[in-house]
């Protein structure tokens, strides 16, 4: 069986490092898993009276089916201002909502960054605390935390302990997925 992996850049830069943390994920994903790349770019700030009014806009619609697809999800997040980004955060709090029909509920994660010096440590302890709400099985090792830019080479990860930290995160995942019998 092939897992399908939804990839989640924190990031809404098209040439941010932490999306080419998602790009080395796809060439050093196991045979046993494939990954998609989400787009927040187009997504709405979330609006209470707007989910009222009409509904899930088109953009959050296509991107909470991508979630629903998806038998596990991977989040590269860089840290802004010792969290994780208003981007990434907003695609969250579209996703979340729903209740038991949120596609968020239950499904297994793995979280890694680039940032600063210490590699996104703090949003990402952000984003497990904010991602709990929705009962989120998350991988908690290894822990991927790349500082700043290092490591990668014209935009590509090249440092080889990085790579490995994202081999065996993958290989968590899909041991998870499995386990949860997606």
């Amino acid at each position: 069986m092939i897992y399908r992996i939804l990839g989640i850049p924190g990031s809404l830069r098209r040439n941010s490092l932490n999306r080419s943390l998602l790009n080395a994920a796809a060439e050093l994903m196991p045979d046993s898993g494939k990954l998609e790349l989400a787009d927040l770019s187009d997504l709405p700030i979330y609006n209470w009276d707007v989910e009222q009014e009409i509904g899930f806009p088109a953009p959050v619609e296509r991107f909470r089916k991508q979630i629903a697809e998806a038998d596990g999800l991977l989040i590269a997040t860089p840290e802004y201002n010792n969290s994780m980004p208003g981007a990434l955060k907003n695609a969250i709090d579209w996703a979340s909502r729903g209740g038991a029909d949120s596609p968020l509920n239950r499904k297994p994660a793995a979280i890694m960054g680039a940032a600063g010096r210490l590699g996104s440590v703090r949003a990402q302890m952000h984003l497990r605390t904010v991602l709990m709400n929705n009962d989120l099985a998350v991988v908690q090792k290894p822990e991927v935390l790349v500082a700043g830019s290092s490591g990668f080479t014209d935009g590509e990860l090249t440092n080889e302990r990085h790579r490995d930290q994202i081999r065996r995160l993958l290989e968590e995942l899909l041991d998870l997925i499995e386990r949860s019998g997606r």
